[in-house]
């Protein structure tokens, strides 16, 4: 499958859509079905060792596509200085540390409770870009970005009252890790916004450097967790792909779009995931997922007006 998706092409015809949202969609669609498989066929593994073993497949997967990358294309990195080489480092830091802070969170917590919490990540985006980078964006669009981080939220909730959660985030250990988990990648979509758009860093450099550096990150961890994988290698193989093409189509959209506007479309991508639980696994409260996707659909409509 080539990953290098036309972008005319993508973005003609019935999904036309303003830039990057298109990519921010489809990427959402593969992420989702990728956390739909995760929970499907890998709960058996440590949540370390899964992601350092599916990042490892996709490296493997993606390097030909990097391999292909035009010279002309790859930047010098002696124009790089301490600031961009800082702003690398804390954007795959941070990715890293949102996935180990979440794990502390569902440890320390329900899964009900901890993940609407965490899928909150586009109201931190959001602040960040307006303060620092000073991104502007239509009352509509912000109204989008409202809509698509509801739906997000209602597609993973659970029980009981929508507020339950956020009320008890001022002193709830697993909701103030969740929080801390999504500020972070929040920080790390920032980040992701900067490398691809000011550093000019293309994605078929960036996608490597970003997977291979969180398994850098938490390769202390996997020694500790480590259990062996071989004989589902087939299937972490595919799911590394998936990996490597999520990635792909997330950074060609961060690569074109504020990340205030890629962020909560991409993170629609827990919709899908949780409306394919209703209907292949007919998982309970679908009639809320149902409400959920009607509302990723409205908030990914307004921001793309």
């Amino acid at each position: 499958m080539d990953l290098l998706f036309d972008a005319a092409a993508l973005q003609s015809g019935a999904l036309s859509l303003p830039p990057g949202i298109a990519y921010a969609v489809v990427a959402a669609f593969v992420w989702g079905t990728y956390i739909f498989a995760l929970k499907r066929y890998f709960d058996d593994y440590p949540g370390t060792v899964f992601t350092v073993v599916v990042n490892v497949a996709a490296v493997l997967w993606y390097l030909p596509i990097t391999l292909s990358t035009p010279t002309a294309e790859i930047p010098d990195a002696g124009t790089f200085g301490i600031g961009d080489a800082g702003i690398i480092l804390l954007t795959v830091v941070m990715t890293a540390t949102a996935f180990l802070v979440f794990l502390s969170a569902l440890d320390a917590g329900e899964v009900s409770y901890v993940a609407p919490i965490n899928k909150i990540v586009p109201v931190f985006v959001l602040p960040i870009e307006i303060l620092f980078l000073h991104e502007q964006l239509r009352p509509i669009q912000l109204v989008g970005v409202g809509v698509a981080t509801l739906a997000v939220y209602v597609a993973n909730y659970r029980s009981g009252s929508l507020l339950d959660p956020l009320k008890k985030a001022a002193t709830a250990r697993p909701a103030q890790l969740a929080l801390v988990s999504a500020l972070c990648y929040a920080i790390g979509d920032v980040g992701k916004r900067l490398v691809l758009q000011e550093m000019n860093i293309p994605p078929t450099i960036w996608v490597p450097t970003l997977l291979g550096g969180v398994v850098v990150v938490l390769l202390p961890l996997v020694v500790r967790d480590w259990v062996s994988v071989r004989g589902d290698l087939p299937k972490f193989a595919l799911a590394g792909a998936g990996v490597a093409l999520g990635e792909h189509l997330t950074s060609l959209a961060f690569a074109v779009a504020p990340a205030s506007i890629a962020s909560p479309v991409v993170n629609t991508q827990a919709v899908v995931a949780v409306l394919l639980g209703g209907v292949l696994l007919r998982e309970r409260a679908f009639g809320t997922r149902l409400v959920a996707a009607a509302l990723a659909v409205i908030g990914v409509a307004l921001i793309a007006l």
